[in-house]
């Protein structure tokens, strides 16, 4: 099932997306919240007469880097002996649709097209053979980075933690085996980065584990899984997409802040 978040007419809601094609898809809105048991209420409005949001507000995005060897090779960098961990704050995460804004205190903005897990249920220490009981689903991400200031300072905080830097969407997908899926970045419709999930150094339950391990994770939280290679610059003007297989497709606007 793919479950999106939206507004109309000043309304926040939950709904299921039904059908297929740009003009075919509709919501047929949830009653209460998706990580717990809920119903389809039946009434049903156009994909197009709604303003898609966030699909989750996180409360943290447990982001993962450098866990596809081509990627961390292109950038000059070692295979981490273990994954290396982040965070990217909540005021980081946009919508499919919304604008990436180029922060003011960078010259070199990257895309990075990622897989992104979404927690359905407050989990600490999962053993392996649970990992699949707390996903709630998977959707497509963008850790939009400020490559400059992460060589230039040292650590990742302001580099890939800035306003907009966290587009997720356009909706989650309950049902999806992330084994061996495509991800695609391309801007301006030419196509930057094409890898498969199967190339990651640590899968999904690895991750999981691992965070786990020293964090409590809560409902509606990410996890970024990591880019393959082909990272590159984004400037004002350009639109750029992230395509995975079997979920879709997030689209967003690079703007100047101001």
């Amino acid at each position: 099932m793919r479950i999106a978040r939206f507004s109309i007419d000043g309304n926040v809601a939950f709904g299921a997306v039904e059908g297929e094609g740009p003009d075919g898809l509709v919501l047929d809105i949830i009653k209460g919240i998706p990580y717990a048991e809920f119903e389809l209420s039946g009434t049903k409005v156009p994909l197009s007469k709604v303003r898609l949001l966030p699909p989750v507000l996180p409360n943290k995005v447990v982001a993962i880097g450098r866990n596809y060897a081509e990627h961390a090779a292109e950038l000059g960098n070692e295979v981490p002996e273990v994954p290396v961990a982040f965070f990217k704050p909540t005021t980081s995460v946009i919508g499919s649709g919304d604008a990436i804004e180029y922060p003011s205190f960078s010259n070199e903005l990257h895309h990075e097209a990622e897989l992104a897990v979404v927690i359905g249920r407050m989990c600490r220490e999962v053993p392996r053979e649970r990992v699949k009981d707390v996903i709630f689903g998977y959707t497509c991400a963008n850790d939009v980075t400020a490559r400059d200031v992460q060589k230039r300072e040292k650590q990742w905080a302001r580099a890939k933690g800035f306003d907009t830097s966290c587009p997720l969407g356009p909706w989650v997908e309950t049902d999806l085996d992330p084994g061996d899926v495509t991800i695609q970045a391309t801007v301006n419709g030419e196509q930057r980065q094409l890898g498969r999930t199967s190339d990651m150094i640590r899968s999904v339950e690895d991750l999981v584990v691992h965070i786990t391990e020293a964090m409590t994770l809560l409902p509606g939280d990410v996890i970024l899984t990591g880019t393959p290679a082909g990272v590159g610059p984004l400037h004002v003007g350009d639109e750029v997409a992230v395509t995975i297989e079997g979920i879709g497709t997030l689209t967003n606007k690079v703007i100047k802040r101001g």
